[in-house]
């Protein structure tokens, strides 16, 4: 048996959808204006639920948002949501109803940029625009990562004066992922012989193994099992191999998957952190001098115009450091010297200003 652990270390039972139905009807029954809300896509019985309260209270409804039309118009092929034909209107039917009798159910609660309702929120969006009877519904909880983006989009429908109803307000959302009495429950029908916790942080995976060990099951046929392990299992038993496979990202850049590595996305970070240095020094081929001064490029990093005292210092360290290497005669290794006026910029700006940019001696000799 594989079983999600993401709820694992959540006490007790989810919501009900009957409570979550119930607070649902106060909210739309009580709505002066219109309601306006979003959920996932794919969660077709809520988006069922409002439509029947909807029903219920004489409203009319649009589904807005791509994926969850195409979602709702094969649900209705295949029977799964129920309602009456002239209960739903387009968008640009809402116009010709009075606010009251209008709901609109759409994609975007978890702040996703070009959502229906960040585009809503921004005053981006054909046909709707934020009135202060609104009431906005966001019937889902925040996925782990999106907190600060939901956050914005709210307190910018506050500012355009509708009300705001989330999950943290009053039960109208559960999470799609059982807690520890369901959990338990699902196991203790199942009685599994090995068992497997699977989806979520290791620390939920090692909470529902121990609900597993709980209810009876023996330890050595649990297995906790991370990114790449591999697994072996047999009629008679179960265990983790030594070795294990790459489960790495796999980095998608234009048209090339896979091809950036570390390196690259080192550098990136780099030059996106602390900016880019090119020094350009022209060379006498004969005499080993540098002639007239180096060349510099900054983008990132300094704004030339106003450093011009850490520019001058900068270019007497690099006629410095290449006639010094210079200056002993024989065959210049022009790499080494690359590597030296890098690492000692380097650790000179980082002395002056406490950045690391990125630095591209160039060497020209003529």
């Amino acid at each position: 048996m594989m079983s999600d652990s993401t709820g694992a270390e959540k006490e007790g039972h989810s919501l009900s959808e009957k409570e979550i139905s119930e607070n649902l009807e106060k909210i739309i029954k009580k709505a002066s204006g219109r309601v306006i809300a979003a959920t996932f896509a794919s969660l077709i019985n809520r988006i069922q639920q409002i439509i029947t309260i909807s029903e219920k209270c004489k409203r009319k409804v649009c589904i807005e948002g791509y994926s969850m039309k195409t979602n709702v118009d094969m649900a209705k092929i295949l029977g799964y949501i129920k309602a009456k034909k002239e209960t739903f209107i387009s968008i640009k039917q809402i116009k010709n109803y009075p606010d009251q009798k209008i709901t609109v159910i759409c994609t975007g609660a978890q702040g996703e940029e070009r959502a229906v309702l960040m585009r809503i929120a921004n005053k981006e969006h054909r046909f709707l625009k934020i009135k202060k009877e609104d009431n906005i519904i966001f019937s889902s909880s925040v996925i782990p990562g999106n907190e600060r983006t939901v956050q914005t989009m709210k307190d910018e429908i506050l500012r355009q004066g509708a009300k705001v109803f989330h999950y943290k307000m009053m039960d109208i959302h559960a999470g799609g992922h059982a807690r520890k009495e369901e959990l338990r429950k699902i196991i203790k029908i199942i009685r599994p012989k090995f068992f497997l916790p699977i989806h979520g942080q290791y620390s939920m995976l090692v909470a529902h193994a121990e609900l597993a060990k709980e209810i009876g099951l023996y330890e050595k046929n649990i297995i906790i099992a991370e990114n790449g392990h591999v697994i072996n299992l047999s009629e008679k038993k179960i265990f983790l191999e030594k070795k294990k496979v790459p489960s790495n990202y796999v980095m998608v850049d234009g048209l090339g998957i896979g091809d950036v590595g570390e390196v690259v996305l080192r550098d990136r970070q780099m030059l996106a952190e602390d900016g880019m240095f090119v020094i350009i020094a022209v060379v006498d081929k004969q005499t080993g001098k540098v002639k007239g001064s180096p060349d510099i490029i900054s983008r990132g990093f300094v704004y030339l115009r106003e450093s011009k005292e850490l520019l001058r210092d900068t270019r007497k360290k690099v006629i410095r450091i290449i006639n010094r290497a210079t200056g002993q005669g024989g065959v210049v290794n022009w790499t080494y010297v690359k590597n030296e006026i890098r690492n000692e910029i380097g650790q000179f700006f980082f002395t002056r200003t406490k950045r690391r940019p990125m630095i591209l001696p160039v060497l020209i000799e003529v």
